[in-house]
């Protein structure tokens, strides 16, 4: 008998990334989008066509598990979105109508979490704690060998811990200010990159602001590891405050184990390491070992794989 197979979907607040995933995690027909500015309805096409695009690759698909950035209630229903034109929708039931498919739906950052406890970075850990720097910071936990999800289901919205009473506004719809996402994530890499190349307009990075209006924290990764100077600066200035986040996160929470994910973990090590020292630096007990703090094994994939697994669970 063929291994059961179903789409996952990994939605973020400008991309989306999708395909067909089997019993034992491996990925077929993938599809990638980028979007920037789609209404309600644009959006929801968008997911449609992602998953009718892989379905005609993958016609024998038993469902589709989508992991997107918002607040899912237990009926399938987006309360709240930060990034997302989605609020209100009953989602599994609106796509399952428009799909022909079961569908289960949930926090992207807890499918993340999923795919690694079962069988990444987090496996074997009775406690640990995701955070997907991306767009912003998603954030997801186990606790007791389960995820958990809160009283009301809204748990693990870790990257709007207000860290600064002062701090920027937070992007998108949330009400607070000085969030944890405001100062670490793939969108406060580049912030911090313009700012650099503001200081220093003769500078690599003050030469890409005046040639292209902004810099991508992808783009800093990527000058980072060919080795400027000015872009591990940046690096090391932005992982010092994600090991201060971690920090606190560690000593509210003690996980036997930290997973940095999403896009911006692509900056490795020049990353991690800053992050490490800090959390090392700010941790409690003073001087003792903190929980170590890993890559995904997914990657960029987590999310997808997660919602793919959450899939079959919940397929008939």
């Amino acid at each position: 008998m063929p291994p059961r197979r179903v789409i996952g979907i990994d939605a973020g607040g400008t991309k989306l990334l999708g395909g067909v995933v089997d019993e034992s995690l491996a990925v077929h027909h993938r599809v990638h989008r980028l979007w920037r500015g789609a209404d309600r309805s644009e959006t929801i096409d968008i997911f449609v066509a992602a998953v009718e695009e892989i379905r005609a690759a993958a016609p024998d698909v038993d469902a589709v598990g989508f992991g997107i950035p918002a607040l899912v209630d237990a009926r399938g229903a987006v309360v709240w979105s930060n990034h997302l034109p989605i609020d209100g929708i009953p989602f599994a039931q609106v796509m399952s109508e428009r799909l022909g498919l079961p569908v289960v739906i949930d926090n992207d950052s807890n499918a993340a979490i999923v795919a690694e406890h079962r069988h990444g970075a987090a496996r074997g850990y009775d406690d640990a704690l995701l955070l997907a720097l991306g767009t912003g910071i998603g954030g997801g936990l186990v606790i007791g060998g389960r995820l958990y999800r809160g009283a009301r289901g809204f748990a693990g919205e870790l990257g709007h811990i207000p860290l600064d009473i002062h701090g920027e506004d937070c992007p998108g719809d949330c009400p607070g200010r000085g969030c944890f996402e405001t100062l670490v994530s793939g969108r406060a890499i580049g912030v911090a990159a313009e700012r650099a190349g503001r200081e220093q307009p003769e500078s690599t990075f003050g030469r890409l602001l005046a040639g292209h209006g902004e810099i991508r924290g992808g783009l800093v990764a990527e000058l980072a590891h060919d080795g400027d100077g000015q872009a591990r600066a940046v690096l090391a200035e932005v992982g010092a405050r994600l090991g201060i986040g971690i920090a606190g996160l560690v000593n509210a929470l003690d996980p036997g184990v930290v997973v940095i994910g999403g896009g911006a973990v692509g900056a490795g090590d020049l990353l991690l390491d800053p992050a490490r020292a800090m959390l090392a630096e700010r941790a409690l007990p003073p001087g003792a070992q903190p929980p170590p703090v890993l890559p995904a094994r997914f990657g960029g994939e987590s999310g997808m794989l997660g919602a793919a697994l959450l899939a079959l669970d919940g397929a008939p």
